[in-house]
């Protein structure tokens, strides 16, 4: 899971170096931001520049977004690398036009997902999923098995995460309800994450003592 914001934050950025090296005619950005992209899939976010300013800078002043499945931006973010890296190779290879053509398509594709959230290699991403048969699902029961302390009883089922400022105010709020709470860390659950359809958090379920699902509250 992670910060709905800072992918945007880093799709601002993309599109405005990608549009710069296109504008001043410097594949070099195109390349120095593809690598930044790379560092950040494979060693982390500590050891990318556009994460840093947003997770150091920029979220402790304005606070944590709505948290969201971080795969499907990963997935953009690798699209991101092999365009502007592409883009970077026509252009030293003595095709600057479609270097420029396809950095440019980079640059109002994260302008876009920056300005409106629609991404489009996460919707890709989401695509791919559902053909692998992933996808948030209704729930119309939840197992009872994997609900410790749901058995014999109305209860309040809720999928957390550690990171997710929303789902501690569901449990204060939930606490104090009529019938028990049963959290599920999906960090340490996500066998059960994926077996029910989780794609965000928080989720939470009004289960009866048999699992069946009397209302979704979130």
């Amino acid at each position: 899971m992670i910060d709905s914001r800072a992918p945007r934050f880093n799709q601002a950025v993309v599109g405005t170096v990608a549009a710069l090296g296109a504008v001043l005619g410097w594949p070099l950005l195109w390349l120095l931001m593809g690598l930044q992209l790379l560092l950040g899939l494979t060693l982390g976010r500590q050891y990318c520049l556009t994460c840093l300013v947003y997770f150091r800078l920029i979220q402790p002043r304005f606070g944590e977004g709505d948290l969201e499945d971080s795969r499907p931006p990963r997935l953009a973010n690798a699209i991101g690398f092999s365009f502007l890296t592409a883009a970077s190779l026509a252009w030293w290879a003595g095709s600057p036009a479609a270097g420029t053509a396809i950095a440019l398509l980079v640059a109002a594709l994260a302008l876009l997902a920056t300005a409106t959230g629609f991404c489009a290699g996460c919707e890709l991403y989401r695509l791919t999923a559902r053909l692998r048969g992933i996808s948030a699902r209704r729930n119309d029961r939840l197992d009872p098995a994997d609900l410790d302390g749901v058995a014999g009883g109305r209860a309040f089922v809720e999928f957390t995460h550690p990171l997710c400022a929303d789902c501690r105010e569901w449990e204060r709020r939930l606490r104090d309800a009529d019938a028990p709470l049963v959290t599920l860390d999906v960090s340490e659950h996500p066998d059960l994450a994926r077996k029910y359809g989780i794609a965000i958090v928080p989720s939470v379920f009004e289960v009866a003592g048999d699992g069946a699902v009397l209302r979704r509250l979130a």
